[in-house]
């Protein structure tokens, strides 16, 4: 006779799923506020909405997304600790777009084998970013798929909600001719575009341990350097009366231009000069060791540039102001103008019935 079949035989190991809840229970505690009910573990998680009874006419704003093809990296690093900050920047800050204050987010973790310290790592990370961008994490799902991933191979995802008063809403509406474009600076390659980096690297045979002296560090550190959090300063910009912010643009896949777009009215051109910032040295040396041409280079990475405010002409000293408050690096990027209808303007992006982007000048790097 055979022997019986059971759950850990299949690869399940139900046992370390409940260690990893142990391990990163504290973490996700720390970003309940008095608004979480209920503790880690529950079927699902509970935030009191009667703040928002305060409002007047309160909009939901609700994101999701995952980390991308950069956990590859983290996998191959053993460096678990830091991709819950990309996830949380994917997701949160796409809410913030909107004016949009988070309030509370899921997350979701796949692998093909749960090695508690490594979950428990992960949510770690995620924990730490959502307690920087103020959003409480209030439940999430470890799966194990034995068979679908290998052992050490995972992904993460995850959702968040937010709120804002409808008459707040940033967005096309209040977009104007003669508004000014705010870059603000990436910390690095962020959580797009790592399909290509890592083919690039696959083809000029680059491991990740190797020292790279114009990045000051091995390779892979600068690979793995997490998303930059704009949660924050941008809520503190768009509540700074004097900066008169219009909208927001969050620069993740398909570059600058496609996700500026986003955000502009029909009729409205933004005119960005590539000569207004310094491309960091990563972005070049991805072009450089894979002869990527500039049109593919900015179509998918952000160049240095991750998140757009776009403000009254009246409120570029005040938010710049409130940017470097926030230390949060920006410049003028570039204005917007009527479409003259010209040829070599990016229109109607990712769906979107939108305004258009054209790129002028020459990258320096």
């Amino acid at each position: 006779m055979s022997e019986p079949v059971t759950y850990a035989a299949a690869g399940v190991d139900t046992e370390a799923g409940d260690r990893a809840v142990e391990l990163m229970a504290a973490a996700v505690r720390a970003t309940h506020g008095p608004q979480v009910l209920g503790g880690v573990g529950g079927f699902a998680g509970l935030w009191d909405a009667s703040a928002l009874t305060s409002y007047r006419r309160p909009l939901l704003a609700t994101s999701t997304d995952g980390v991308g093809t950069k956990v590859a990296i983290a996998q191959a690093m053993d460096v678990h600790d830091t991709i819950g900050f990309d996830l949380v920047g994917m997701v949160v800050d796409d809410i913030v777009v909107v004016g949009a204050e988070p309030l509370f987010m899921t997350d979701y973790i796949a692998t093909g084998r749960v090695v508690p310290e490594r979950v428990a790592d992960i949510v770690r990370g995620i924990a730490a970013a959502c307690a920087e961008t103020g959003t409480a994490l209030v439940g999430g799902e470890t799966a194990e798929h034995p068979g679908l991933l290998a052992p050490d191979e995972y992904d993460v995802a995850g959702a968040a909600t937010g709120v804002v008063e409808a008459d707040d809403v940033l967005g096309p509406e209040r977009v104007r001719a003669g508004d000014v474009v705010l870059a603000m600076a990436s910390s690095g390659l962020h959580s797009n575009g790592y399909s290509l980096v890592r083919r690039v690297l696959q083809v000029a045979g680059w491991e990740l341990d190797r020292e790279v002296p114009e990045l000051g560090r091995a390779l892979g550190l600068e690979l793995l350097e997490p998303t930059r959090l704009y949660t924050r300063p941008c809520l503190d910009v768009a509540r700074t009366e004097a900066a008169q912010v219009h909208a927001f643009s969050h620069v993740t896949g398909g570059g600058l231009a496609a996700n500026l777009a986003r955000v502009l009215p029909v009729g409205l051109v933004a005119e960005v000069d590539r000569s207004s910032w310094i491309v960091p040295p990563v972005f070049d040396l991805v072009r450089r060791l894979g002869s990527v041409p500039w049109g593919d280079l900015e179509n998918t990475l952000n160049l240095g540039v991750g998140m757009v405010a776009v403000v009254s002409p009246d409120g570029v000293d005040a938010a710049l102001a409130s940017l470097a408050a926030s230390g949060v690096p920006a410049w003028v990027l570039g204005r917007v103008a009527a479409d003259d209808g010209a040829a070599g303007v990016l229109r109607g992006t990712k769906g979107v019935h939108g305004g258009g982007v054209r790129l002028t000048g020459d990258y320096r790097v």
